[in-house]
């Protein structure tokens, strides 16, 4: 598929095995896998909202793999925000990330204005844990970045991080919410309230109709009664 101008890129960087490509599918299918297969390179799209009007949110699965360098500076180049997740198992992960930062900082130059989120993703597994909240805070601090720990196998907080990033987003109005459209959930509960209302109704006038039925018969038999 093409890339459109109006496309809104967002690019997923990491090390092998920390759960990029699990967050990714979790925000786009709403599926995990529990095994681990490696990635060089996935692109997912899902329809936003950007400045009230309709565009695509791109976003870039990347290798955590070191052998693809020109690939990791293309996705730099042409990226609109950064996701960097590590693993809160693995305080390795959490430092491969600094280099991937620094380059972020030499392409893009000023990031100010750019979304970055740095994630620490498996927080759902306390025992393993290498790698406090407070550092991944005081990393993000020292990025002058955003910061959120998920949990791409219990769904915590994935849609509140792609939603974050995006309000991080300075230079244009970008939300998960298309403006004007129903999602299918929506469109469901209206049209069984719309039939649940006309049940209603039907019921309502089968009342009434046998109520007439009842009353006319009875001024019927009112009616023999004075005759007799």
């Amino acid at each position: 598929m093409p890339e459109q101008s109006n496309d809104y890129r967002v690019v997923v960087f990491g090390a092998g095995g920390v759960g990029k490509s699990s967050l990714v599918l979790r925000f786009v299918k709403g599926t995990f896998r529990e095994s681990y297969i490696p990635t060089i390179e996935d692109t997912y799209r899902q329809v936003i909202s950007c400045d009230k009007s309709i565009c695509t949110l791109q976003i870039t699965d990347t290798t955590g793999s070191h052998q693809f360098p020109a690939m990791q500076r293309l996705s730099i180049t042409k990226g609109h925000a950064f996701i960097l997740v590590y693993a809160v198992t693995s305080k390795q992960s959490l430092e491969e990330l600094k280099p991937i930062f620094e380059q972020i900082c030499v392409i893009k130059g000023d990031i100010e204005n750019i979304p970055i989120m740095l994630v620490g993703n498996k927080n759902d597994e306390m025992n393993g844990r290498e790698v406090e909240t407070s550092d991944g805070e005081a990393t993000a601090r020292r990025w002058k970045c955003a910061f959120m720990e998920t949990s791409a196998k219990t769904n915590h907080n994935v849609k509140e991080l792609f939603q974050e990033l995006l309000n991080l987003e300075k230079r244009r109005t970008v939300s998960l919410q298309i403006d004007g459209k129903k999602s299918k959930q929506q469109k469901r509960a209206e049209k069984l309230k719309g039939k649940c209302v006309v049940i209603e109704q039907d019921c309502t006038c089968h009342v009434i109709r046998q109520n007439e039925q009842e009353e006319e018969e009875k001024q019927s038999q009112e009616a023999e009664l004075q005759q007799q």
